[in-house]
């Protein structure tokens, strides 16, 4: 850092001067502006001494690294300089000029390029700067470093960009210093209209700065320049013209012209495309011949000769050249009326058109009439097409033309056996149908496609059991065992093996028949109990086989047991297809009724399920039927077969005293596969 003792120095070195100074600058000696004067110079002074010694170190030595044992201004000074020259030798060695653009400052920039001279002086020149500027470029770069030791002295380098000499914090231009004092914020030129953006031009506002575009492009034919303005493209110059070769390109503002190389001789005036046309002078120009002559146009020019007789539309010229006689227009080789009847007239013609010819008096030749066009809807039925001199008529489809030429009749398109299967010829066109079990092909319309029922919606329903599709038709089927094909050739029917005589139960057993099959049965009266009424070779679904109780005289265990009575029966259930309700098996009817109470003496009865009842699938209701107590068995829940099960139930009157005597009921159930 500049020391207190460096600035007392500056001080006296410049009072001797301090009256001339301020005369140069207009300034009085005791002003503020003075003051800042005379530091500025000072310490331009002692930056010029630092600056030398850096350079004269690099001269020297060749290297700057001494210079970084201590770290203050005045190192830091001699340092910059001795880099600068450094940079300059180096630009001598390498054989690039010493005036080589390297960007390094203004200041550095000098010292490099001076370094770089002194290096090779006969092959550089030193630039020739004028005293004012090299003093007032020097001055202002040492003002810089004065202001920059103040704001490290004194602002202790807080300061978002620069320090002033007196400890305060500046911006960059662009920028605004913010209420802390320190950091800066860029000033928006465009919002404030700072900006110098001409009319046309929008401002677009940057960090520190703002630009200047365009609103509205340059067009075609027009480029932008870097200043923001358009300049014209020359098509020609950057081969961008689409000029034959034929052709040579000129420039225009905006686009550009294709002009012949060759020039048309006088008399001839060029097209487009280059090519030469003869001018007609005697439509081009007014009067070019004297009056009384002719003007007859030539390549190139015209020529005037003198008028002669002059013969109207219809006449010729007589051989001496005389007088205009009448043309016979219906001689000669080409016949003014092509083929139809001519009439020649004084001065004109006249044409008897043929049958299917109009005379047209303005072009006067015979022109084709359009029949379908003079007299529509009323010469075909259908559709009129014209001919050269004629007509002729034609059908929509599904017609054909009638032997007078005009009508149409009805096509029977079924005789060309349109339809795969049967056809129906309707007016203008037919319809193809399907037999049964077919239905129409969507793609065609003609052929018939087999109707698969097993697979429509209510496919499922049509057979109990198995639905096979034919040709035009289905059938269905059965089980193979226990089931045969009812007479609707849909439905299943059990096949009672026990009446058929198909089963295989033994002569001591009962022959039970159950949807989709049988069961041989043998019911066994416990001990103590005998059975009541004959056994039966075939078992109904309503058939029980009951036994009593009978007790030996001395046995009193067999006295005491409530239960008096033992049945068994056998129902057959099908595989419930939808269960939506419970269904009612059962019935255990009783002789006690259904009035009075245990108070009064009455009896009561009481319905178990003892066994058997397989995932809770049936219970027992007590119902009141004809005023006597009757239990109901109900399947609650629904169950898959084949599947057997045997229920216990029991059925208890009860007195006051309790039980009073027990029946029990074996009811076996037989679940079949399926739901018919």
């Amino acid at each position: 850092m500049l020391g207190l003792r460096s600035l007392e120095c500056c001080s006296t070195h410049f009072k001797s001067t301090d009256v001339s100074i301020a005369k140069h600058n207009k300034l009085s000696v005791h002003s503020s502006e003075f003051t800042q004067a005379q530091e500025q110079c000072c310490v331009s002074v002692l930056e010029d001494n630092m600056c030398t010694t850096g350079m004269n170190m690099a001269k020297d030595q060749g290297a700057c690294e001494t210079l970084f044992v201590t770290n203050t201004c005045e190192t830091k000074t001699t340092k910059t300089c001795c880099d600068c020259c450094l940079l300059g030798k180096a630009v001598q060695e390498q054989g690039l000029p010493c005036d080589y653009d390297l960007s390094l400052g203004p200041q550095c920039a000098q010292v490099s390029r001076g370094c770089c001279i002194d290096s090779n002086p006969d092959n550089q020149t030193t630039p020739t700067v004028g005293k004012t500027h090299w003093a007032n470029t020097y001055i202002q770069n040492i003002a810089h470093f004065i202001k920059f030791y103040l704001c490290v002295k004194i602002g202790n380098g807080n300061c978002a960009h620069r320090c002033t000499g007196n400890g305060t914090c500046t911006c960059f231009k662009g920028y605004k210093l913010k209420p802390d004092g320190k950091n800066c914020e860029d000033i928006n030129e465009c919002l404030l209209g700072a900006s110098n953006c001409r009319a046309g031009e929008r401002c677009i506002n940057t960090e520190g700065s703002f630009r200047c575009q365009r609103e509205v492009s340059c067009g075609t034919g027009y480029e932008l320049t870097d200043n923001n303005n358009c300049k014209d493209i020359d098509e020609c110059e950057t081969g961008t013209h689409n000029c034959v070769p034929e052709f040579e390109c000129q420039n225009t503002q905006g686009s550009f012209r294709c002009r012949p190389k060759v020039k048309c001789s006088a008399g001839y005036i060029q097209d487009a495309l280059g090519n030469c046309i003869d001018i007609n002078e005697c439509l081009a120009q007014t009067g070019p011949c004297h009056p009384g002559q002719l003007c007859i146009n030539t390549l190139g020019s015209y020529k005037c000769q003198r008028n002669s007789v002059n013969c109207g539309r219809g006449y010729h010229l007589n051989e001496e050249g005389t007088r205009c006689e009448d043309i016979d227009e219906c001689k000669g080789p080409d016949a003014a009326c092509s083929g139809h009847g001519c009439i020649n007239l004084v001065g004109s013609y006249r044409c008897e058109c043929a049958t299917g010819y109009i005379f047209n008096s303005i072009s006067r030749v015979c022109e084709d009439m359009n029949e379908c066009r003079h007299y529509p809807g009323r010469l075909c039925a259908h559709k009129c097409e014209n001919t050269l001199g004629s007509y002729k008529c034609s059908c929509t489809t599904g017609f054909k033309l009638a032997n007078d030429g005009r009508n149409c009749d009805d096509l029977n398109e079924c005789e060309s056996n349109p339809c795969s299967q049967e056809c129906a010829n309707v007016y203008g066109s037919y319809q193809c149908y399907c037999r049964r079990g077919y239905q129409l092909s969507d793609n065609d319309g003609v052929t018939c496609e087999d109707i698969d029922e097993c697979a429509l919606p209510t496919g499922g329903h049509i057979c109990s059991y198995r639905c096979h599709n034919t040709p035009g038709s289905f059938h269905c089927t059965c089980p193979v065992n226990g089931y045969t094909l009812a007479a609707n050739g849909r439905s299943c029917q059990d096949v009672d093996e026990c009446v058929t005589g198909t089963h295989t139960c033994t002569v001591n057993q009962s022959c039970f028949n159950v949807q989709g099959g049988f069961r041989c049965l043998s019911f066994e009266c416990p001990t103590n109990y005998r059975r009541v009424g004959e056994t039966t070779a075939r078992l109904e679904r309503s058939d029980t086989v009951r036994c009593i109780k009978s007790c030996q005289p001395s046995d009193v265990a067999c006295v005491l047991d409530p239960v008096h009575l033992v049945s068994y029966t056998v129902i057959s259930m099908p595989t419930f297809r939808e269960f939506t309700r419970p269904e009612e098996i059962v019935f255990l009817r009783t002789t006690v009724p259904a009035y009075g109470s245990y108070h009064f003496g009455s009896y009561d009865v009481k319905f178990d399920i003892l066994e058997g009842n397989v995932e809770n699938a049936f219970d027992i209701i007590k119902r009141v039927e004809n005023g006597m107590y009757v239990g109901v068995v109900r399947q609650v829940k629904p169950l898959i077969g084949p599947l057997n099960i045997v229920l216990k139930l029991s059925t208890s009157n009860l007195t006051s005293q309790g039980v009073s005597h027990q029946n029990i009921i074996n009811v076996y159930v037989f679940v079949s596969e399926f739901w018919f």
